[in-house]
């Protein structure tokens, strides 16, 4: 008879420096970790929701705001 194995999907927020604790304690109990990371238009529609964007009149302004 075969035993039956059943899995949960967790999702952690955990600080950095904690993450290669955790790896190895994954290893250690035979889990597997994956990371969801964010593609380039997600980040970016982040950027405009939390206000991050900045608009030049033109190139001279946007080398001004740049240069400081």
């Amino acid at each position: 008879m075969q035993a039956i194995q059943t899995t949960e999907n967790v999702q952690l927020t955990l600080p950095n420096a904690d993450l290669s604790f955790l790896r190895t304690i994954s290893r250690k109990m035979g889990w597997s970790l994956k990371r969801q990371r964010k593609s380039g238009i997600e980040k970016g529609l982040e950027d405009i929701r939390k206000g991050n964007v900045f608009h030049a009149k033109n190139s001279e302004d946007l080398i001004k705001q740049i240069l400081g």
